[in-house]
């Protein structure tokens, strides 16, 4: 009986015995797990069913479970490699003083098993405990009312004790393997293994800013939201190779550079600066990229999901420029009714509702695709991917309805268009199917705003002269999809604006579709909750995520300070000896580790900057053109994150100072 409950009771001891490496690591894991349960929680919810927008909303909180769950492998095997690494020479010591490998894995299998039940038990009950506050933080942002009530996720339960169990069985058996190959003399010596100098390595060095700045160069290309769709990750993958190149290498490049400069490099306080930095950039690279791409993360995420948020409003206006919208189908064979009959009918059925129209305007419209080939807009059924750049979404209007659209009055011949292009230009002459247009003049605004305007491809807006070409041009497209069943039909759109609250316009839509009038309705009160739904689930999401970068960002740089500590105790001594004053050694370290500890946060301000430009283009395909909040969105984000990033260097700076005096 006490063999068999030896190896447990060690496990334990050896837990609480090394806290300061095990509670943050504890704290993150059950916190994590917390996060992925209430992720859970909220995707399989009945009452998200209920919302409008829900499907949009369960794809947003599937992808959050997806991302959590990837994260948390990544950052749970990032902590434990850190542990394992401080307690080499402890399990090298029971080697020698005769546990077999056998008995170690043993002793492993046990402590794996305190945590990983624990984690998984404390992060369960403060994911249960949080669930429905968090719900409740969802739906206030979401615009839904509140449900009372309290449930528990079986199958969120179920998802994450399956997840993490196995998360935590991986790491086991990895560290088992490591044991395994390891020897008892490298596992007891590890710590005093002496440090080398650095190698200069050129190539990284050249290839960091060659990826660094094409990353950057791709973001400040970009002109429209399809180019920075189709680009954004492969910036994205560029800027993370450049900015791990340059830490590694590049960091240690410039170093030695200024070492190399006598009059800079023989002074007290530069001497013990450049060399410390240089053994400490070699140790801490791959961390502080890490940090680096962590902290850009959550700058990005955030003021991009908060921005997208705050602006919901603006961009339900862009999508949605009037309250109520009808579009009849004028090539309907049963449809009997003129244009100004139709109009004259919606307007008695909004009055008969209570409601007075406050302004109106009607005019014809036909939109469909094509794909530019040279100088020829090709209709055929392969006309491309949405998302490539020679797919055309085209708008044809008259030359009476963009009178009636601005008030403007344009004479055009019958193969002259007016041409606004949202992306890229079409050329000065092209031809549609058998017909010749020539761009007599490109509009600086778009006619209409609508459900266009959002599109991440290539729209264009086309005034052509009159109703008989309109026709032509319908016929045109008809003839190359009619045998596809996707020819667009001639609309005549109608918008309206109303007078009253959003109940009583929604009411009044109600009845409008209702009615026996036929046709395509839209209404801007009625889409807004499905607007809030999606763009509330972003910053839901964007803060989520947010949080659990900064959570990794935390535990990276707690890790760093207590590796330094370690590994600076010598280094403190030695000063001491060769005659620095504890004074003198505390400044030139405390130099040392503020300019590594902000390094990465300037890295990500700059990095966040110089992708302004394409993350503004990424928000105008989700209607978003406001750059101004998105300005604000950016600096606030930032502001905040940098004082929470100086409230960790300070916390994390006095556990580096502890350990390091305390070998003095």
């Amino acid at each position: 009986m006490r063999k068999s409950g030896f190896y447990p009771h060690l496990a334990l001891t050896n837990v609480l015995r090394n806290g300061q490496f095990y509670l943050p690591y504890f704290l993150t894991c059950s916190a994590t797990i917390a996060m992925f349960y209430i992720l859970c929680f909220l995707a399989y919810n009945d009452m998200i069913d209920t919302m409008p927008g829900a499907d949009s909303l369960q794809v947003i909180l599937y992808l959050g479970c997806i991302v959590v769950g990837l994260f948390s492998v990544v950052i749970i095997s990032y902590t434990n490699s850190f542990i394992m690494k401080r307690r080499r020479r402890e399990l090298g010591l029971y080697n020698i003083l005769g546990m077999e490998k056998r008995h170690i894995a043993h002793l492993l299998c046990c402590e794996s098993v305190i945590l990983g039940a624990g984690s998984i038990l404390c992060g369960l009950a403060l994911g249960i405990l949080l669930s429905k506050l968090i719900l409740l933080l969802l739906l206030k942002l979401l615009h839904f009312t509140v449900k009372m009530g309290f449930t528990i996720s079986g199958a969120g339960i179920l998802a994450t004790s399956v997840l993490f169990a196995a998360i935590f069985v991986f790491i086991l058996l990895k560290n088992l393997f490591h044991i395994r190959l390891s020897k008892p003399v490298e596992l007891l010596h590890s710590d005093a293994v002496g440090e080398r100098e650095p190698k200069t390595k050129w190539i990284v060095a050249i290839l960091g800013v060659l990826t660094l700045g094409g990353g950057y160069l791709i973001a400040n290309m970009v002109k429209s939201p399809l180019d920075a769709l189709l680009l954004f990750f492969v910036a994205v993958i560029l800027v993370i190779i450049g900015t791990y190149c340059l830490f590694t290498a590049g960091s240690i490049a410039l170093l030695k550079r200024l070492r190399a400069n006598k009059h800079y490099y023989y002074k007290a306080n530069h001497f013990t600066a450049v060399s410390g930095l240089l053994y400490r950039m070699k140790q801490n690279a791959v961390g502080l990229a890490s940090i680096c791409i962590l902290s850009t993360m959550v700058l990005v995420t955030v003021s991009t999901t908060v921005c997208l948020y705050l602006g919901a409003e603006d961009a339900l206006s862009l999508r949605c420029p009037t309250d109520i919208t009808v579009m009849q189908n004028l090539n309907e064979e049963d449809n009997v009714i003129t244009e100004e009959e139709a109009l004259a009918q919606i307007k008695a059925i909004i009055e008969q509702s209570g409601r007075k129209i406050t302004s109106v305007q009607a005019y014809n419209r036909l939109a469909f695709s094509a794909h530019l080939d040279e100088n020829a807009l090709v209709m055929n059924i392969d006309n491309g991917d949405s998302y490539s750049s020679d797919y055309h979404f085209l708008v044809f209007t008259t030359a009476e309805s963009y009178h009636q659209l601005t008030g403007e009055s344009t004479a055009l011949a019958e193969d002259e268009v007016l041409c606004y292009s949202q992306g890229a230009e079409l050329p000065n002459h092209f031809t549609l199917g058998d017909l010749q247009f020539t761009i007599k003049q490109r509009l600086e605004e778009p006619p209409v705003n609508g459900e266009e305007s959002v599109y991440a491809s290539n729209v264009q807006y086309l005034i052509v002269s009159n109703d008989t070409v309109l026709n032509e041009v319908f016929q045109s497209q008809k003839k190359a999809y009619d045998d596809y069943d996707y020819t667009s039909a001639i609309y005549y759109e109608m918008d309206f604006n109303l007078d009253g609250t959003d109940a009583e316009k929604l009411d009044c839509y109600k009845q409008l579709t209702d009615s026996s009038i036929s046709g395509v309705f839209h209404s801007r009160q009625d889409m807004s909750a499905s607007f809030y739904s999606t763009f509330g689930g972003f910053l839901f999401l964007g803060l989520f995520l947010g949080l659990l970068f900064l959570l990794a960002t935390v535990l990276i740089i707690y890790y760093k300070q207590i590796s330094e500590g370690f590994e600076d105790q010598r280094r403190f001594e030695i000063m001491r000896k060769v005659g620095m004053t504890e004074k003198e050694v505390r400044r030139s370290i405390q130099g040392q580790i503020l300019l590594v500890f902000f390094l990465p946060l300037v890295m990500a301000a700059i990095h966040i900057f110089a992708a302004f430009n394409m993350i503004t283009r990424l928000l105008a395909a989700f209607a978003l053109t406001n750059v101004g909040l998105f300005s604000l969105c950016t600096v606030g984000t930032l502001l905040i994150f940098g004082i929470i990033y100086t409230l960790v260097y300070w916390g994390t700076a006095r556990t580096y100072y502890k350990i390091v005096r305390a070998h003095h």
